[in-house]
């Protein structure tokens, strides 16, 4: 499998960027970073209590992939890993649909591998095309009156719940089940499920819905009186925009009949390379040292995720989610912005190339296409003069937009790195989602803020559950 790579050469401007030697001269704290999360680590296994400024500390995400795969590798069925694949396959034999309900890091690590990975009209292609394998739908993430009855809409479509290709089943992911976004959620979907089922069925509700949750709260108690056929633990020591892949990104990503496995051996790869690695050709600890001189010297405070394929984007979005909640604490934190190109040439574009000197972009790049190319090719009506273009691909016009903004970039001494992807696959994505995990919390100990918990989002729930019960 082909490693990913961090290429920051953009970033390496005289008067506006830094330099090579900055980052190597950096290298000594980078590696003391890399040492003290591996510190974390032991002590998280080893159950010690952590320090006040680390606490919490959820380091579990860590070895997780390491931990999924030898426990598969050892028990097969038994494990935690041969359970989701069984779950997931029951549900393929069960059911058309599959409505996802969590928000945050319960949802956007599974919409990002399902958008990277799979078919981009996925849910439009026939039970056959699919490989027979449901549509999936995400929900919970937000309280859009409109939105959520849209989705009810279309579930409420189907002929006949007790056949596969009618039913739906349900997966709801919260630690707690407090999260008010996916409880409302879940109860508006929980009883529409239930009132599609014919007495006597042939399933339960217990049989339809799967919840992902602690060993106590709220969705635990529900789940022991919906009586679920299957019902997994968020991993203790992994925060929610850690999650990805532990069972709540594992198990729609194995409903979408992807390669799970593959998935974590890229984080394995991943973890190995930021383990051994120096810096210079360590991708965690170069994009950590990157993000964090250009801030500190420069004042690139506003971080551009910038894209280059539409599969992408929920990918970015994840990452958003995971810089603001790590690192933005006590007045600090880089602003993420995820861009997707070349759509978003033609909207924020101009402000990337010519408003405010606070950016670090870095571009996203997919090497290889799933595709055959298509080429623009000849036309009889040729008043859009691309007769002169009809052997060029789209992947050909791709390369040049990528290189003419780049180009763009540097002749204005604006700041870029690249991230090459070698294509879009379960082993691609492994590795990216736990090369920025990583890096996030490397930069984390760098600037002394600790990138576990989030306290802001939690005064808006106070918020939010006071003005509910007062009006």
């Amino acid at each position: 499998m082909d490693p990913i790579e961090y290429q920051p050469e953009g970033a390496f401007l005289e008067k506006t960027g830094i330099s090579r030697e900055s980052l190597l001269q950096l290298g000594p704290s980078l590696e003391a970073a890399r040492s003290e999360i591996q510190a974390d680590l032991k002590a998280w296994t080893a159950g010690h209590p952590p320090a006040p400024d680390k606490d919490p500390l959820d380091a579990g995400f860590i070895d997780l992939p390491e931990r999924i795969l030898t426990d598969y590798r050892t028990r097969r069925e038994q494990s935690e890993l041969g359970r989701v694949l069984a779950t997931a396959d029951r549900l393929c034999e069960t059911v058309d649909r599959v409505v996802v309900l969590g928000i945050g890091g319960s949802y956007m690590g599974a919409r990002a591998i399902m958008d990277a990975c799979c078919h981009p009209m996925y849910n439009e292609l026939s039970r056959a095309d699919r490989g027979s394998r449901p549509r999936v739908y995400f929900d919970g993430n937000n309280v859009d009156n409109d939105a959520t009855q849209g989705l009810l809409d279309v579930l409420g479509q189907s002929e006949s719940i007790e056949q596969p290709e009618g039913g739906w089943a349900i997966i709801v992911v919260s630690k707690s089940g407090g999260t008010l976004e996916t409880a409302v959620a879940f109860r508006q979907f929980l009883n529409r499920l239930n009132s599609t089922l014919k007495s006597p069925s042939a399933h339960s509700l217990g049989d339809l819905v799967v919840p992902i949750t602690g060993t106590h709260g709220k969705l635990h108690d529900l789940a022991q009186a919906l009586q679920c056929r299957d019902i997994f633990r968020v991993p203790n020591g992994v925060g929610g925009r850690f999650s990805v892949l532990s069972t709540v990104g594992l198990l729609p990503a194995a409903v979408l009949g992807l390669d799970v496995v593959h998935l974590l051996e890229g984080a394995v790869m991943m973890n190995e390379r930021f383990q051994t690695a120096a810096v210079g050709n360590n991708p965690v600890l170069d994009f950590a040292g990157v993000c964090h001189l250009l801030e500190k010297e420069r004042g690139a405070s506003t971080r551009v995720l910038s894209v280059w394929s539409k599969g992408l984007e929920a990918f970015g979005l994840w990452y958003d989610q995971l810089l603001a909640e790590s690192l933005g604490k006590s007045e600090r934190g880089a602003l993420p912005l995820t861009a997707v190109n070349t759509r978003d040439l033609h909207s924020r574009g101009q402000q990337h190339q010519e408003g405010v000197r606070d950016k670090l972009i870095t571009n996203v790049i997919v090497d290889k296409y799933r595709r055959d190319p298509l080429r623009v090719g000849q036309s009889q009506w040729n008043q859009d003069q691309l007769n002169a273009l009809a052997d060029k691909t789209m992947p050909d016009i791709m390369r040049a937009a990528i290189q003419g903004s780049k180009q763009a970039y540097r002749d204005d001494n604006r700041p870029t790195a690249d991230l090459h992807l070698p294509c879009l696959d379960e082993h691609t994505l492994g590795q990216a989602f736990q090369m920025l995990m990583l890096a996030t919390i490397v930069e984390g100990r760098l600037i002394g803020i600790n990138p576990y918990g989030q306290p802001g989002v939690e005064a808006y729930k106070r918020n939010m559950h006071t003005f509910l019960r007062s009006t």
